[in-house]
């Protein structure tokens, strides 16, 4: 029987509506039938902020931000729950805790498939993330009956990430076939960031923290340790002069500095609660946030601007200056310019920097009397030293 026909099965739909949860669903390779069967009964909208299927091998990189290694693992799935929550969480009320369910499946092709036939499904909420692989015999069914079964498989996690009473997918399964089901409490996306896991991180001005978010067009690079007024007012002159809005970025690596500690970064990002979203990258070079923001303008200084026209911050080596610059303005970058005091208390601007003529145009000045602030932050810093009690 077609579990849209079965009293139990509407029933526990019905209640999934019901649940108060807000869910975001993002399917590839199989059972996506889970949509039509939540929508099949009355309430649907109680429930789905939106369902997604990025079938195709680009539509899933574009929706993840990333070409996965492998499309059908329980990796994916947990990179498509999170996406689908992030994506829920900019759609859903504030004060909600949305659930992003993501499925990715192996199922009975047009061409013998080498591998098992198998489904892992994940979802990911703020508290946790859990998922689950199912293994089906191969031949035993056939495509629209594995399909069934993986639709059905996603309803029931999906029951409980919702905290519905459902069975578990291991009941749609026969008991040769195998299935595991793996929860992971207490998972700090900004933990697996700094450990590498990916390259960016997007902190909302409300503290969520997103792994793929739109990037705003502008940003403001820096350590910001700590910020002040004159970085607030740099990024409302530059939003002014682009007519575009602004995010700020920290590289948690550095050319030539150990990596920033978590307990720095958080630090770091409480900074801007409710002020502005924070760009966290793996970036350290504006030759790599230019490949991971490609037609970006960044905002810079302009002693900043000379070390990017300068061979000697290159290992000496000229050739090596031009590759990098000719990437960034290929990437469609630019940048915004800014009045700087350097270490020898010498006001330099854009105008003091020896800009190879075939590069000028990926260079705009910010005039003095629209932005020009003395004080920097390590001198600030260096100020609130000596304002702190002596130690003994």
């Amino acid at each position: 029987m077609h579990p849209s026909a079965d009293a139990a099965w509407q029933q526990l739909i019905s209640a999934l509506h019901a649940s108060g949860r807000k869910a975001a669903l993002a399917i590839t390779g199989g059972g996506s039938g889970a949509v039509g069967e939540l929508l099949r009964v009355p309430g649907g909208s109680r429930l789905l902020i939106e369902a997604q299927v990025p079938y195709d091998a680009l539509a899933l990189a574009t929706y993840l931000g990333f070409a996965p290694a492998q499309a059908c693992s329980a990796d994916t799935a947990v990179a498509m729950a999170r996406s689908a929550r992030a994506r829920a969480a900019r759609l859903a009320p504030a004060d909600s805790d949305p659930v992003g369910l993501g499925a990715t499946a192996a199922l009975v092709s047009d061409r013998p498939r080498k591998g098992e036939h198998r489904f892992h499904i994940a979802f990911a909420d703020s508290a946790r993330i859990a998922h689950c692989t199912g293994v089906m015999a191969k031949g035993r069914r056939d495509r629209a009956s594995e399909e069934d079964v993986v639709a059905r498989a996603i309803i029931l996690w999906l029951a409980r990430a919702c905290g519905v009473a459902a069975p578990s997918p291991r009941s749609l399964l026969d008991e040769d076939e195998s299935f595991v089901e793996t929860a992971v409490a207490g998972v700090d996306i900004l933990d697996q960031f700094l450990a590498g896991e990916f390259d960016r991180l997007t902190a909302q001005p409300d503290g969520q923290l997103m792994l793929s978010a739109s990037p705003l067009p502008v940003l403001l690079p820096g350590s910001f340790n700590p910020m002040h007024a004159g970085h607030v007012l740099l990024a409302r002159v530059a939003e002014e002069i682009r007519q575009q809005p602004l995010a700020f970025e920290i590289s948690v690596t550095n050319v030539d500095k150990p990596p920033l500690e978590s307990r720095t970064v958080r630090q770091r990002l409480a900074q801007f609660t409710w002020k502005s979203p924070v760009e966290l990258t793996r970036a350290p070079t504006f030759v790599e946030k230019s490949r991971l923001f490609p037609r970006t303008t960044f905002v810079i200084g302009a002693d900043t601007a000379e070390r990017l026209v300068a061979a000697k911050y290159y290992g000496d080596d000229e050739l090596r200056m031009h590759v990098a610059l000719e990437e960034i303005g290929n990437s469609g970058a630019s940048f915004l310019v800014a009045a700087r005091i350097d270490a020898a208390g010498r006001l330099r601007t854009l105008g003091d920097i020896s800009v190879p003529r075939r590069y000028a145009d990926l260079f705009t000045v910010i005039p003095e009397h629209r932005f020009r602030v003395d004080a920097s932050s390590s001198e600030i810093r260096a100020r609130r030293l000596a304002r702190s009690p002596a130690r003994g």
